[in-house]
């Protein structure tokens, strides 16, 4: 995939098994994992693992999650990105276009998720002509959940997990851009 995208602040690109190392070091992070499914990887291998997917993804749905570069210092701060869930079922729903992001924790509270979340949402209705965008966060993470809200995107509903952990299902659609 040869798409590369800029932001004022951010470089974003395919994902490479030269990020291996820091996407392990992100999430290994106990921390990071406190709103998704509490589990920290604990070898490298399964970082390469998720590059490989994501590399999968980019052939297969021409879409998926981008290294995210801080162009400052050129350091690896995340993955933002749209992905296409096909492979499972999520508040009811496959097929569809999920927005997603996750930030090693030294960047969290500097404005980078908003910046990529606005060019991403921008992309994927411009460029790939999306109908509609979708995201799904844990109730509690308060800071994801204003990340959203502050982009456009409305909340639809609160919906259980199958282990009964409250998530929020968001949405926006081209026509509200």
């Amino acid at each position: 995939m040869n798409l590369v995208f800029e932001t004022e602040r951010l470089l974003l690109r395919p994902l490479e098994l030269s990020d291996a190392e820091a996407l392990f070091e992100l999430n290994k992070n106990p921390n990071v994992h406190k709103y998704l499914w509490q589990k920290p990887e604990v070898v490298i291998d399964e970082s390469i693992k998720v590059i490989e997917y994501v590399q999968r993804q980019y052939i297969e749905n021409k879409i998926g999650r981008f290294a995210t570069i801080l162009k400052e210092t050129g350091e690896f701060i995340g993955w933002t990105g749209i992905k296409f869930v096909n492979d499972h079922v999520e508040n009811g729903n496959t097929n569809f276009y999920d927005y997603g992001y996750r930030l090693n924790e030294k960047f969290w509270n500097k404005g980078y998720a908003t910046e990529a979340t606005k060019l991403w949402l921008d992309y994927g209705f411009k460029e790939m002509e999306i109908d509609k965008m979708n995201a799904y966060t844990h109730a509690e993470n308060g800071a994801s959940n204003r990340v959203l809200s502050k982009c456009g995107m409305k909340l639809i509903e609160d919906y259980p997990d199958k282990d009964g952990v409250i998530w929020k299902w968001w949405q926006i659609s081209k026509q509200s851009q």
